[in-house]
């Protein structure tokens, strides 16, 4: 879905401040967020994309001043309402107050994912344009290379398509693909030289 959570391209947000030597739970509480949304996902038997579209539903003002494992805490609370583990509530009554939640999911499952896509359609070297769509569910698909020719560096075996898993039980495989962009085609800011590479789908490419 296109959402605050795809920032990739966006300016004006300040450099990354990132020390090395940071602890992997600089608090308690985090590492707790971290178990409690092992274990509300391995209870409603979530994939990695539903996880990852529970937190992509966070109100954009809650996303944007919360740190990584608050969005971890707001995706198990609200898998766990979501599946019925817990009401909203039950949760408000624990929390002592508003506990906030993701948004509702906006796209329909998906009930046939149609057939897995056997063997590559590129080859390493082979030019392709990423498809230009703006999916109303979720997807792994970043916003900033939609549209966007690049060249084919890696072939990276079968994998489930994250589009597909996070809305249902249906299941689709396909190839994926390590792509190389010039950045300056994805900024416009004339960064000669330089490259990104982008992990992406079959299904989210055509031939340039």
């Amino acid at each position: 879905m296109d959402g605050i959570h795809d920032l990739g391209g966006m300016q004006g947000f300040g450099a990354v401040a990132h020390s090395p030597a940071e602890p992997a739970f600089p608090q308690r509480w985090q590492a707790v967020a971290r178990a409690l949304l092992m274990v509300v996902a391995g209870a409603v038997e979530a994939s990695g994309g539903e996880f990852r579209h529970s937190i992509e539903r966070m109100e954009p003002g809650h996303y944007l001043t919360s740190g990584y494992y608050e969005h971890w805490l707001t995706a198990a609370a609200t898998l766990a309402v979501e599946h019925g583990l817990v009401t909203r509530a039950d949760l408000e009554a624990r929390a002592g107050g508003r506990f906030p939640l993701s948004g509702p999911v906006l796209a329909p499952p998906v009930a046939s994912a149609g057939p897995d896509v056997g063997g590559p359609r590129f080859g390493v070297g082979d030019r392709v344009r990423v498809r230009e769509w703006h999916p109303p569910g979720h997807t792994r698909c970043p916003g900033y290379v939609r549209g966007k020719a690049g060249v084919v560096v890696r072939v990276d075996g079968t994998h489930s398509v994250p589009d597909v898993e996070a809305h249902g039980t249906a299941r689709r495989y396909e190839p994926t693909y390590s792509v190389r962009f010039d950045a300056a085609d994805l900024w416009r800011d004339g960064q000669h030289g330089v490259s990104v590479q982008v992990d992406l789908w079959d299904s989210y490419l055509e031939r340039s």
